[in-house]
């Protein structure tokens, strides 16, 4: 074999398997080349075109060259497509149309787009699949403007064009947020004709979920002349995108009765709305049926499950689901990460942290931000500096701020806020909300009323109309007697016409939610309820129980100050008592910060009762157990 002589293709070490490959013409190497192409063996196709390369200019069939594009699109391959191409146009090649179109495509696909238009500005002509292509290549990379304006040249010059187009098209204003520009072509579609065909729909339903049109979404996907999972799916995405997670739910039922096979996209949509919900029944149904239909070991299915498991309180089954998985990426790993870090189990975070790095995965910042979350959740203060500094050090990623805001937790935690207040100012970029509000709960767990109040204005700066950066200053002055103070702040939330808010609490008992708020007096078994719950507390009160004068509230009304005996909280824990047995565990969700009042509450009656009761408040996951909390009490 002579020596390669061309500069774009100098090939590295032979083959081994074609040293030995009995090539006697140059026929043969070609069906070779494409036998290798139509089995999906890209890389060995593109070896074998090392040959042709360096052994000369032979002629190459269009047929090649077909195969050629397969071989550098398939690989996604940049280094490909510069040798394909330079071959093509240095040998006799008689230029055809569809061989344009092909190597516009080639570009296209392998994300060349700069090198594509140039291409397709230099055709001598242009058909549709040419305009469709390079519109293809602008809106996949983005460019939502540039495709509009090929997109109405095209129309002026051929005034038609398919579905395809206009799927792409309507997928470039869902990209601009423009419900108005795929309204209009929803209009064209109609007039052509084509609003029955199914990707033109799914487009246009995506369109309208996205840009906030849920009702136009409906219409469009019960016009539908065939219903197919993706139309299903797309639909129930569009209803949880919006916020109406019960409705798609409700759809999803619809869904299964309508007799559509789910697919693993079905079931990781629903395992997100659950956690939305905060229906653990309906989650343990959904995992249930993506076991049964055949996508157990699918990795985003899963993956949703880990986190759906670690989001409420089911750290175990997060881990069962997560050691089954055949195939695991970052976001898995960050998963089961953040849900031990958020459980409080900072330990079991970190040795999953480690054994990822062992088994060769690549951590990302959101790795970082998990690990680190769960060394300050759980005060383990030297581990999380030595990872905080190994972020630069060993895996060349920049600090962020979310990873500042957790050292500044971690340091807050032990008291240490003069260090953690050096570390906002030290920061080698302007300090964040999220910051600031680290060092500001740090202030109000240790009572520094001058620090945290310098946290709070800078806050009020910020996010002047955040209600929580008002309420924690509040706590300060209330728990350190500076009741006019309090007063002040009461002032400028009705001034600013900000106003705290009802907390409610809620519980899932045999699928069925029960939602309360404070001294509520609407549930079915209210008589019940209270009734427990003022046992509980003459029970509690032989342990040393006493409630506390003033409660220290997250952003709760005032009325709650008058019916502290009956928090939200403490009436959905009595709800749970009386309606399970009593080796289960108690899960409740509670949408505002729990009180430090209810906080000792719990921690005593779940030792009096001997249940393990689990609070996901608006700050973490508390466990409460034996009369001990999983966050120690900083929170």
């Amino acid at each position: 074999m002579k020596k390669c002589t061309r500069d774009h293709a100098k090939p590295t070490t032979q083959p081994s398997f074609l040293s030995s490959l009995p090539i006697s013409t140059v026929s043969r190497l070609i069906s070779k080349i494409e036998k290798l192409v139509f089995y999906k063996r890209y890389e060995e196709a593109l070896e074998l075109f090392e040959i042709l390369e360096c052994e000369g200019d032979y002629d190459v069939g269009s047929t090649t060259y077909d195969a050629l594009v397969d071989a550098c699109i398939g690989l996604k391959s940049i280094r490909g497509v510069k040798r394909v191409f330079n071959y093509m146009n240095e040998s006799r090649l008689e230029w055809d149309q569809y061989l344009r179109n092909r190597a516009l495509l080639m570009h296209v696909k392998c994300g060349m787009m700069i090198d594509a238009r140039r291409m397709f500005d230099e055709m001598p002509e242009r058909n549709l699949v040419s305009w469709n292509t390079i519109i293809l290549g602008l809106v996949d990379s983005g460019e939502y403007k540039e495709a509009f304006q090929l997109f109405l040249l095209m129309w002026r010059e051929f005034s038609d064009a398919g579905s395809r187009t206009f799927t792409m098209m309507i997928k470039a204003s869902t990209g601009l947020g423009l419900a108005c520009v795929g309204s209009q072509l929803h209009s064209c579609v109609m007039k052509l004709g084509i609003d029955g065909d199914i990707f033109v729909s799914c487009a246009l339903i995506d369109m309208y979920s996205k840009c906030g049109s849920i009702e136009d979404a409906r219409s469009v996907f019960y016009g539908m002349p065939e219903k197919t999972v993706v139309g299903w799916n797309t639909i129930i995405a569009g209803y949880a995108l919006n916020g109406y997670s019960e409705e798609a739910l409700s759809m999803y039922y619809e869904m299964r009765d309508s007799g559509v096979k789910m697919d693993n996209f079905t079931y990781s949509i629903i395992i997100r709305i659950c956690a939305r919900l905060a229906s653990l029944e309906h989650a343990k149904q959904a995992h249930a049926c993506l076991v049964r239909h055949g996508f157990g070991s699918d990795m985003v299915a899963n993956t949703a499950l880990v986190d759906f498991y670690s989001k409420w309180g089911r750290i175990e089954d997060a881990r069962r689901v997560f050691d089954k998985m055949p195939n695991k990426n970052v976001i898995s790993w960050n998963a089961l990460i953040d849900g031990y870090g958020n459980h409080g189990r900072g330990i079991e975070a970190v040795e999953m942290f480690e054994r990822m790095l062992r088994e060769g995965m690549v951590p990302n910042h959101l790795t970082f931000r998990a690990v680190l979350s769960a060394c300050s959740y759980s005060g383990l203060s030297d581990r999380g500096w030595e990872i905080f500094e190994s972020m630069t050090r060993d895996h060349k990623i920049k600090p962020r701020a979310m990873h500042f805001a957790c050292m500044i937790g971690l340091l807050g935690k032990e008291g240490l806020l003069d260090e953690a207040f050096a570390l906002i100012k030290d920061a080698p970029f302007r300090p964040t909300e999220n910051m600031w509000a680290a060092l500001l709960t740090a202030c109000r767990v240790h009572k520094n009323l001058e620090l945290g109040k310098f946290a709070a204005e800078k806050l009020y700066g910020m996010e002047p109309k955040k209600l929580s950066n008002y309420v924690v200053l509040l706590n300060i002055y209330n728990s350190s007697g500076r009741l006019e103070d309090a007063a002040g702040v009461i002032n400028t939330l009705r001034r600013r016409g900000l106003r705290m808010l009802p907390a409610c609490s809620w519980i899932e008992i045999k699928k069925q939610p029960h939602f309360f708020v404070s001294g509520d007096k609407s549930h079915i078994q209210i008589r019940e309820i209270y009734q427990r719950l003022d046992k509980l507390m003459l029970e509690i009160a032989k342990h040393g129980y006493a409630p506390a004068e003033k409660s220290l509230l997250s952003d709760v009304d005032e009325q709650e100050e008058r019916i502290l005996s009956y928090h939200s909280e403490k009436l959905a824990i009595a709800c749970g008592l009386i309606n399970t047995s009593d080796s289960t565990s108690l899960q409740i969700v509670q949408s505002h910060r729990i009180c430090s009042d209810c906080h000792s509450l719990i921690k005593l009656i779940a030792m009096v009762t001997r249940r393990e009761i689990v609070i996901r408040d608006a700050s973490r996951f508390h466990h409460f157990k034996d009369g001990t909390c999983s966050c120690r009490d900083y929170w």
